[in-house]
Parts: C-alpha cells; sequence; structure tokens
C-alpha cells in the first residue's frame, strides 16, 4: 500500500489540476481495490465516496464542486479512520488532511435555522 500512499500523495503535492482525470480514476480504483475487504467502521462509506468519485473523474467533463465536496469528505473520514487501521496510522493520518485541504467543504443542503426552530410534525401531548 506504500505505492497507493506515494502516488496519491505526489498528485496532491504537484496540484491535482495538474493530474489528468484518467488517472486520477486510476488511483482511485486501486484504492477501491485495498480498501474492499477492510473491515473497519467507516471505510463503507469511504468506498461509496470512492466510487462516486471515480465515476466524476471518467466523465469527459468533471464535476469541479462535485469533485471537491468528495475529496473534503474523503479526507475527513479518512482521518477519523486513521487511528482505527493497523499500520499506517501517520500516513492516512497526512493523506486524510492533505484530501481535506485539496477538497472544499460543502454540505449537501444548508440548514434552514428557522424551519429547525419551528418543525411541523405533530407534537404528543402526555
Amino acid at each position: 500500500m506504500a505505492v497507493k500512499f506515494a502516488g496519491t500523495m505526489n498528485a496532491i503535492n504537484r496540484g491535482l489540476e495538474s493530474t489528468k482525470a484518467t488517472k486520477g480514476a486510476d488511483m482511485v480504483e486501486d484504492w477501491e481495490a485495498a480498501l474492499a475487504d477492510l473491515d473497519t467502521p467507516g471505510a463503507k462509506g469511504i468506498l461509496r465516496d470512492l466510487a462516486s468519485l471515480r465515476k466524476q473523474l471518467e466523465k469527459s467533463e468533471p464535476d469541479a464542486d462535485r469533485v471537491h465536496a468528495l475529496l473534503h469528505r474523503l479526507g475527513a473520514a479518512t482521518t477519523r479512520i486513521a487511528d482505527k487501521a493497523e499500520k499506517s496510522q501517520d500516513k492516512l493520518k497526512a493523506l486524510g488532511e492533505a484530501l481535506t485541504e485539496a477538497g472544499e467543504d460543502q454540505p449537501d443542503e444548508e440548514e434552514d435555522a428557522e424551519a429547525a426552530a419551528a418543525p411541523k410534525r405533530a407534537r404528543k401531548k402526555a
């Protein structure tokens, strides 16, 4: 797995914009294969986001906002599972932090504070 760390970190350090989308998709496939049998809480979410990222990178025109959101989410999830890994904890943490920085946090939906303060669901009476 050391080669995967090195290749991914090199791509991030050079700037993901300079990495061809097809090369990025290949790297994602390598990570999917490496994580496929991992039985760690959070791994399934990472695999799901990796699949979404690969699909974006395989498009003729990837959605840059979606790619940045996925990178950020993958970074945060990778950092969270790093402590649970049997080996390569430091490398996983560094990778997670780099992905988080390369991405951009974009919540799927904005919080509606007004609606949250006055929910419409029926309240049970005692």
